[in-house]
């Protein structure tokens, strides 16, 4: 197994939520224009024969891949990030980036919180008070009076459990099988997930966006294989407070791109969660 190293992982989550941020622009210009289960199938057929042409290079090849240590756990977790994938895309084209990304930011206390008894890792008083600091800052976010509640906002924060548990379940597939097996096995399960309930809504696409389809899945390959690696390398409950940062990277891509408005109270609650974020990677420096 990999050997730990907090200080590599956070850095990488900082990098991978950048990634996302991106993705999920182009996945709500694409879902605007065309059916988002459609959307997520294709980006998964890209991400599946990409992770089986990687996984064929590997030793023991496919042959070795297919038989992982927990298969129904890697199979399970596979799906599950298909599954959420399409439920956030929907929001996007309901809610937009910003108003998604305040509801969606709260995931990350959801693993903290649950990475003791799913996990059994040790969650000190430090993490847990910049946990709460940033509970505080989405408790900001997500002032009723500012608009954000509407019929639509369970479907973020439907996809914010969805996706926490898929966070769970990553490091713990970690502990018997290697990045590289839990990659393929996501790109697998969700081409397999994603075909059976996109293949339906099938449509055609013009040329440029298939450029865009292109480069959104490049993004996901990146993305998800370098939280595989993330989650290899340090504890769920040290990496989550970074996992804000796709807070303001969406938020400033929503409003360069698509023209949404930033309320006072999402600066306020972003400025709060990033900086509980921050100390705990000082926290982490200190300790190495």
């Amino acid at each position: 197994m990999t050997q730990q190293n907090s200080a590599l992982g956070i850095w990488l989550m900082i990098l991978t939520m950048f990634i996302f941020a991106v993705q999920d622009g182009i996945s709500r210009h694409l879902a605007s224009e065309y059916n988002a289960w459609m959307v997520v199938m294709i980006r998964f057929w890209f991400f599946g024969a990409f992770a089986a042409v990687l996984m064929s290079r590997q030793p023991g090849g496919l042959k070795a891949a297919l038989r992982p240590n927990r298969p129904w756990l890697q199979a399970f977790r596979g799906a599950l990030l298909a599954l959420e994938i399409i439920v956030t895309v929907l929001s996007f084209v309901y809610l937009g980036l910003v108003e998604s990304h305040a509801i969606f930011v709260c995931y990350p206390l959801l693993i903290v919180a649950f990475s003791g008894p799913v996990l059994g890792e040790s969650v000190g008083w430090r993490r847990w008070s910049a946990v709460a600091i940033g509970f505080v800052g989405v408790l900001i976010i997500l002032r009723p009076s500012g608009g954000v509640f509407s019929p639509y906002a369970i479907i973020p924060l439907v996809g914010a459990l969805m996706f926490a548990l898929y966070g769970l379940l990553t490091r713990l597939a970690a502990r018997t099988d290697s990045a590289m097996t839990a990659f393929f096995w996501t790109g697998l399960m969700g081409a397999i997930t994603s075909t059976a309930t996109g293949i339906w809504f099938w449509e055609s696409m013009a040329g440029l966006d298939w450029l865009w389809m292109l480069i959104l899945s490049c993004t996901g390959i990146t993305g998800h294989f370098l939280l595989i690696k993330c989650y290899d390398l340090a504890e769920a409950s040290a990496l989550q407070p970074f996992a804000y940062f796709q807070l303001p990277f969406a938020s400033a891509v929503g409003v360069l791109t698509f023209g949404e408005t930033i309320r006072s109270n999402v600066v306020i609650g972003a400025v709060i969660i990033v900086g509980a974020g921050l100390f705990t990677f000082w926290r982490e420096r200190r300790k190495g």
